[in-house]
């Protein structure tokens, strides 16, 4: 057993670094103003955006117990925090986490 989960480990590990290394490699040849790289960046940010709304709306786990209308709230006031902080994600992300554990509590 052991030794199945130090392997996996060790090929996880070669596959993650793997890939940032031939992204580092790459990247010395793409320029960040041409379209392919705002196209990757554009489908970057709609994965990304995807997935925190199926958070959001098709939540699973303990999330699935809080009200919709509490975290559709959270999520409002962190949009405005990140907006207010001049698009810094360490306020929002630490906004979120506190007033949604509060909002459960107490609301």
């Amino acid at each position: 057993m052991t030794n199945n989960i130090l392997i996996v480990i060790l090929v996880t590990s070669f596959a993650t670094y793997l890939s940032r290394f031939l992204g580092v490699v790459s990247a010395e040849k793409i320029k960040e103003t041409s379209k392919m790289f705002r196209w990757f960046n554009c489908l970057a940010y709609s994965t990304l955006a995807a997935l925190i709304a199926r958070i959001v709306i098709f939540p699973s786990g303990s999330l699935n117990e809080i009200d919709y209308s509490i975290r559709f709230i959270v999520v409002v006031l962190s949009i405005a925090i990140f907006f207010i902080t001049k698009k810094n994600l360490v306020y929002p992300t630490l906004f979120s986490a506190i007033i949604l554990s509060v909002f459960s509590s107490y609301l």
